[in-house]
């Protein structure tokens, strides 16, 4: 599998997309084991991510590099809109309203943040964790539903049409 993902993706590539999907900051070295290219390689594709602004570069003990959060929100509003005209964005954001209120039904609280804190005062750690689990659910709803505000609210702009009538 390894084999065929070299042999038919660039070294930017695969570079690129074990970049643009990292959770938390990495070096040039474990990038370049994970995209299997050279370190210097690796190296000199990072640097051209971070002038392309994919990319971060953070320098703490080590340079570090994590996808530039402006690039991927741009991104994945694309990928909204690509997807969605303006009524199914409507649709998924009544989707993910009707999910957070359930949640906030079920847990009687008003957020992620405050479940967060009822999970701390779980009874076990199986209820814990499931709290906890639900609670990071929710903050990618929450994220994805103002993603979808933002485009919906912006939809004729981002795609050039004219709005919807009311």
């Amino acid at each position: 599998m390894t084999d065929a993902w070299k042999a038919n993706t660039s070294a930017f590539d695969r570079v690129r997309s074990i970049a643009v999907t990292l959770d938390t900051p990495r070096n040039a070295e474990w990038i370049s084991e994970q995209a299997l290219v050279s370190e210097n390689t690796a190296r000199n594709h990072l640097e051209r991510l971070v002038e392309m602004n994919i990319l971060q570069r953070l320098e703490e003990r080590a340079v570090l590099y994590q996808p530039d959060p402006l690039y991927t929100r741009m991104r994945a509003l694309r990928e909204l809109l690509a997807e969605h005209d303006q009524d199914d964005l409507i649709a998924l954001r009544a989707h993910l309203l009707e999910q957070v209120e359930a949640w906030q039904a079920e847990y009687d609280v008003e957020d992620a943040d405050e479940l967060r804190t009822v999970a701390t005062q779980a009874a076990s750690a199986e209820e814990t964790r499931a709290i906890r689990q639900t609670a990071n659910d929710w903050a990618i709803v929450a994220y994805r539903l103002r993603l979808v505000d933002d485009a919906i609210e912006h939809y004729s702009e981002y795609t050039g049409s004219t709005p919807a009538p009311a």
